[in-house]
């Protein structure tokens, strides 16, 4: 009889209870193939999230495999709205993969289509397991799996088996790993999507107002669908008609209703603070929950001040994590709130929520960030004053309940998604590339200042105003990079484009220290601990002191050939996908995914310039 490979495993979600027993797996062609899947479930029921997963098979069989496919430790399956589980003691190995169905998991490339739940049509291999091997039975597996496992086994055997225990895990389609890898220069013109701030503030400005607001240049990723949909769970009518191009129908401050479902934000922390901002003043009770990745992000910071002016937190994770469930107030409270923390998303929060008060709402910030709120608000006709505030500061000064009217909104392109064909085109030798349409908000510039710094060759042209912003073209090419010293007042201009940066830096001649990123280890993951393991995982020296991340640069020769572990985080898959552009190996990341939450064209618009993707 073939090989058996057994699993069993125990899926409790939040609403979900899922039971998976798999009674028999067979191998064919070395490969390890699953049949037999059952799996139950119930709505509004509440558990502890955890499942165990045990495989067994013969250690000859898995060894042939790991000869014949080349495999090596690696991730093996997608738990918990992507994250990747790792085996952590490892010999022999099997090929893992994913099947694209909102349950189905599978092993190998042949799958027996009747027998499996949902669809295989859509069936891509995914990642690369390895399990530890072992020479005893597993007592604690029930009697039912062991009498099939004894039945398909002789006892001289060798038995291989490996038990993981997950939390917080629930399966979900796998998306294949992503190499880039280096094919001569980078030519050509790009026009890059919708700034992602301004578009998630459109969309609320748009859900305050009375009236019909419309958005030319909305970028329609993940992140920003996900505000939409809240916007129109509170009460606005959104329409998509056409690339870019929405309406929303507003129905006014202090009219909201309250959401029947929860707000899902998916991998959005700036729309879920903006939008804590907005039901903290109003009278309403919404509940807001996210991915794997949204629910390690703290909230606290936010909950604050919007407790301060009268909203109530009815419930919360550990350290004011999400889900969180939060009671507006009709008669927001007017404060004076200074952020602990250089933060657009606090200060946004505090001022949305102004917009209910009575009276004037102010937010003192030590260190100025990025201004689309102050800027929106204007726009739509908010009464607002900003000031100097201490040497680096400002003070924002919102009156309460203004009259917003309707407006126009064009989004210029986003200067955190044209950081990417920026660097990749200063790193790729003989690249020419014309970058269109770049925001050059001097609150979100520091990445080109540096870069300049640092010797890249970047000409700025034609400098003019689109939707109450400077924007301009920007010629870029091949330069070689020198190491600088990158100060800590510069990160509320650049704090998303630290990865990339950190790219740009491995191939720069010399030292690049980069200050004062603690916000860094609070993103969409600890990007400051993630740039880091992928940096060393392509041939680059680095180390993290304290809040600061030093690279050593490499000159231009960056070996590449790793693969970065993104953390479902966009912004490490983007710019490690653009080291590999240059290295002299590919470089791999372990997901892509999550790119379509900020950049769904990259791939695309990256591939015109004459990039390389496998």
């Amino acid at each position: 009889m073939a090989d058996i490979v057994i699993i069993l495993f125990l899926f409790l979600e939040e609403r979900i209870v899922g039971g998976f027993n798999l009674d028999i797996i067979f191998r064919h062609d070395h490969d390890l193939v699953l049949a037999g899947i059952g799996f139950f479930k119930r709505n509004q029921l509440r558990y502890r999230r955890h499942f165990g997963f045990i495989l067994i098979g013969r250690g000859s069989a898995l060894g042939r495999a790991r000869q014949r496919h080349g495999l090596r430790n690696g991730p093996a399956f997608r738990t918990d709205d992507g994250r990747f589980v790792e085996i952590e003691k490892t010999r022999a190995a099997v090929l893992a993969m994913v099947l694209i169905t909102e349950f189905g998991f599978g092993h190998g490339t042949y799958l027996w289509k009747e027998r499996l739940c949902g669809p295989v049509s859509d069936a891509k291999p995914g990642c690369q397991m390895e399990v530890e091997l072992r020479r005893r039975f597993d007592d604690r597996i029930p009697s039912a799996m062991l009498r099939a496992w004894r039945e398909g086994l002789e006892s001289r055997d060798e038995l291989v088996y490996s038990r993981l225990f997950v939390w917080e895990a629930s399966m979900e389609a796998l998306a294949p790993a992503l190499v880039a890898r280096a094919g001569g220069p980078l030519r050509g013109r790009v026009q890059l999507p919708g700034d992602k701030s301004i578009s998630h503030r459109a969309l609320i400005l748009g859900l305050l107002c009375l009236g019909e607001t419309t958005i030319e240049g909305l970028l329609e990723g993940d992140d920003v669908l996900r505000t939409a949909a809240a916007c129109a769970a509170l009460g606005a009518t959104v329409e998509r008609y056409g690339e870019g191009r929405w309406r929303v129908q507003g129905c006014g401050i202090g009219t909201l209703i309250a959401p029947r479902e929860i707000l899902d934000f998916g991998n959005s922390g700036t729309g879920m603070r903006l939008m804590m901002g907005v039901a903290g003043g109003h009278a309403i009770t919404a509940c807001f929950d996210g991915d794997a990745s949204l629910r390690q992000r703290p909230m606290q910071r936010i909950l604050e001040p919007l407790c301060l002016m009268g909203a109530e937190v009815l419930s919360q994770s550990s350290g004011g994590r999400c889900p969180v469930l939060i009671k507006g107030t009709s008669e927001p409270v007017p404060i004076s709130f200074s952020p602990p923390v250089a933060s657009a998303q606090i200060k946004s929060a505090v001022l949305l929520a102004g917009l209910n008060s009575p009276g004037r709402t102010t937010v003192s910030e030590a260190s100025a960030t990025r201004d689309h709120t102050e800027k929106m608000l204007k726009h739509f006709g908010a009464s607002i004053k900003i000031e100097p505030f201490e040497t680096h500061g400002q003070k924002i000064s919102l009156e309460g309940r203004p009259q917003l009217r309707p407006a126009h909104v064009i989004v210029p392109s986003d200067p955190s998604s044209a950081a990417f064909p920026l660097v990749a085109a200063t790193i790729v030798p003989g690249s020419d590339v014309i970058i269109e349409g770049m925001m050059m908000n001097p609150l979100r510039t520091g990445l080109l200042t540096t870069l300049l710094d640092m010797g890249a060759n970047i000409e700025v042209l034609d400098r003019r105003d689109e939707g109450g912003e400077e924007v301009a073209d920007l010629r870029v090419r091949a330069a070689e990079l020198k190491g600088v010293d990158v100060p800590a007042a510069r990160a509320p201009s650049m704090i998303d484009e630290y990865p990339i940066l950190a790219v740009a830096a491995a191939f720069a001649s010399g030292e690049t220290r980069m200050r004062g990123l603690a916000e860094l280890r609070v993103k969409e993951s600890d990007r400051l601990g993630a740039v880091a393991d992928g940096l060393r995982e392509g041939g680059v020296a680095t180390q993290i002191a304290d809040d600061d991340l030093i690279v050593e640069g490499r000159a231009g020769d960056v070996a590449g050939g790793g693969m970065a572990a993104t953390h479902l985080d966009h912004r490490i898959a983007m710019s490690f996908l653009c080291l590999g552009l240059a290295s002299r190996r590919p470089m791999a990341i372990d997901d892509s995914r999550m790119i379509a939450t900020s950049f769904p064209k990259f791939r695309t618009l990256m591939e015109q310039l004459g990039a390389r993707f496998q």
